[in-house]
């Protein structure tokens, strides 16, 4: 077992722990705040195989069923990925819990199951992954992080290329010190920055 991986089984376990006391007071706000399961699984995409990604439920039952008919108002117009900084799909509860980030700590199960990593380039749904310009195709390939380069600069706020040339820069330089680097900063973020997502 590698360092890496180590650090991932820790961080996860830790992480799990932490939440672990919040999660009925979680679940019952998700439950009492809209219909639909309080935890939701993801279509998405790491070391190159389709695998379900585990969230707390911040949005409206169906939401992907929805996105359709607000395309529209998407706001990321330079590729597949889709933004609405007010999304209506998204529940108060689910407001409260992306601004703190607690809807994430549920990913710690696929780091656990070695789905993902506590690090690494962050992991896209298929169709998004499909619309990879040629140079970035590698990247399906790698394993997702729960977070990574590009979510500790700037996340939804950079360009679809800046984000690819972000991951492909971790891809191609992964080491232990960019990746503490990257945990450090992403909890910098949870602590004191609560500005939604």
């Amino acid at each position: 077992m590698n360092t890496k991986r180590i650090i991932d089984l820790f961080g996860s376990v830790c992480g799990l722990l932490l939440i672990t006391p919040l999660a009925p007071f979680i679940a019952l706000a998700i439950k009492l705040d809209s219909r639909g399961p309080i935890i939701v699984k993801i279509k998405r995409v790491s070391r190159g195989q389709t695998f379900n990604l585990y969230k707390f439920r911040t949005m409206v039952a169906d939401a992907e069923k929805l996105k359709s008919l607000l395309q529209h108002l998407n706001e990321r117009k330079d590729g597949p990925f889709f933004k609405i900084r007010s999304d209506p799909r998204i529940t108060r509860t689910g407001r409260w819990l992306r601004r703190f980030r607690f809807d994430e700590f549920p990913q710690l199960i696929n780091v656990l199951k070695n789905d993902m990593a506590l690090v690494g380039p962050r992991p896209y749904s298929p169709e998004e992954i499909a619309a990879y310009p040629e140079e970035y195709e590698h990247l399906r390939l790698a394993k997702g992080g729960v977070t990574g380069l590009s979510q500790v600069n700037g996340s939804s706020t950079l360009s679809f290329e800046e984000t690819l040339a972000l991951d492909d820069f971790y891809v191609k330089n992964q080491s232990l010190i960019l990746d503490l680097k990257i945990i450090g900063k992403t909890l910098l973020i949870i602590f004191f920055d609560h500005n939604a997502v």
